[in-house]
Order: C-alpha cells, then structure tokens, then sequence
C-alpha cells in the first residue's frame, strides 16, 4: 500500500516536473527536462531519486512534450533519464484488460508507459534506453446518448454478439482525461480511435467539468478537444475558448501545463 505521504511526495514531484516541462515549452529552449529533475533529487537534502523517477512515469510523454511540440531533438542525458524511468519499472506484459473487465488503474498506467515509451523511441536515438511498451487494450466504446453506470458485470457490458463495450460519457471523458498524456502528435492507437468517434461525449465531459469548476479534468479533457482539432476534426464547442479560461483560472502545475500544450494544438502560440 502506498502511504498518503507518498502520494503527497510523488504529487509534488509530478508538479515540480511538469513545471520544468512547462518552462521549457514557453521560452527555455533546449532546456532539458528530466534530466535535471532526476539530478536534483539525488543531490538535494530530502531528495529521493525513486520518487523523481516515479514522476517522470507520472507525468508520461508530457515529459517529452517541448520537444514534440517544438521539433528540437532530447539532448543523450535527457533519453537516458526517462530511459531510466521506463527500465527501473517496465510496463506491464501483457497489458491488464480493459476497464471494466479489469481494473482501472493499472490500464491506465499502462497506457501512459506507452505513450511515454513510443515517444523516447521516435525521438531518441538509435538504441534508445526505452524497453518496448506493449499495446494494451483499447477504451471501451462511448455512448453519447445517456450518462448510464458501468455495467455490474463483464458479460452485462456486452452489447451485441461481437463483444463491444460501451458505457456513458461521464466515466469515459473522465477516463479518457487521465490520458490525456497520449494527446500529442505523433501518438496514434485504439485510445486517439476512440477518441475520434467520441468527440461529443468529450465536448459533454469538457463542459460538465468546467461547471462543476473541476478545471485540472476539464483541462485535461479539453486538450483531447485540442488534439481533435489539430487531427481535423472539428469539435461542437469552441475548444480554444475553453482553453483560454481553464488558462485564466489556472488549477496547478500539471494544469497549466495540459493548456499550454493545449495552446499549441490549437495553433493559438506560435512553435
């Protein structure tokens, strides 16, 4: 079990790290990223390596983001610290299931190494650190009709002979707000799929966020709306309204750091 002082340090250091991530993507050019947070945490009175290398798997690609976003290539230091974040615990193989055939968290996580590990490969160089990350499975399968509970069992979740899953748009924006790390070009599998053929229930899941001034998930939902709109899609809500007023009212580090990335889907900064 982790302790609720563990989860405060990891938090912290997620923060810490998106923060430097965020510096680097707004005028730090070429500042690395990982690198020098992994370094702090070793050298630092109090510091812990091991919770440093937890929020690089935190934070996921985002990590690589100014680099994505920006076209500058990593620096060796900084593929062999997110390197070494990926090695000292590898992802899952195979992959757990799929909520709600399986449980939630360690599919999510599982997603987020993905997408960290795809990233390290295509920008690091030959021989990258980055140990492959297998394909979990895909998100089930939104319904935009009506906001109605998970199914109590797996075979109740199936709606028709071919086995697809489908559950309302409430639970699955939310879910897919926890990836929103996989949000960045360059990425592509069953969760940007679902993504795609989601678009209104990620429009509802951005808007009931916003009310309920839930703005780290509406941030993260909407950067999914972003993310759309850089694809060719064309959300039903302006997303780049959105995205300026989850910006003026801020919601933290990692938040700040969905909208500027945000921002740059939206082409509304310049790369």
């Amino acid at each position: 079990m982790i302790s609720e002082r563990s989860r405060t340090a990891y938090s912290r250091s997620a923060d810490h790290l998106a923060r430097r991530a965020l510096d680097a993507l707004q005028g730090a050019e070429g500042a690395p990223v990982a690198a020098p947070h992994m370094e702090a945490a070793a050298s630092e009175p109090g510091g812990d390596p091991a919770v440093a290398l937890g929020a690089v798997r935190v934070l996921g690609a985002d990590v690589l983001a100014p680099y994505i976003l920006t076209g500058r290539s990593p620096s060796e230091g900084e593929t062999a610290a997110v390197g070494l974040a990926l090695g000292a615990l590898p992802p899952a193989d195979p992959p757990p299931p799929a909520p709600p055939r399986g449980p939630e968290q360690p599919w999510t996580v599982a997603w987020v190494d993905w997408g960290l590990a795809t990233s390290l490969s295509r920008l690091g160089p030959a021989g990258s650190p980055a140990p492959a990350a297998p394909l979990p499975q895909g998100p089930p399968r939104c319904d935009d009709t009506a906001p109605r509970r998970l199914p109590a069992t797996p075979a109740d979740a199936l709606d028709s002979p071919g086995g697809s899953v489908q559950e309302g748009w409430v639970p699955w924006s939310v879910r897919m707000g926890q990836l929103a790390s996989l949000a960045l070009p360059g990425l592509d599998g069953p969760v940007h799929d679902a993504a795609r053929s989601g678009v209104l229930g990620l429009a509802r899941g951005a808007t009931r966020a916003t009310l309920r001034r839930d703005f780290p998930t509406a941030a993260r939902i909407t950067r999914w709306l972003a993310w759309l709109h850089a694809d060719g899609a064309e959300p039903p809500l302006d997303a780049a309204l959105l995205t300026e007023y989850i910006g003026l009212v801020g919601g933290g580090e990692r938040t700040a750091l969905d909208t500027a990335i945000a921002r740059r889907l939206l082409g509304l900064e310049a790369v």
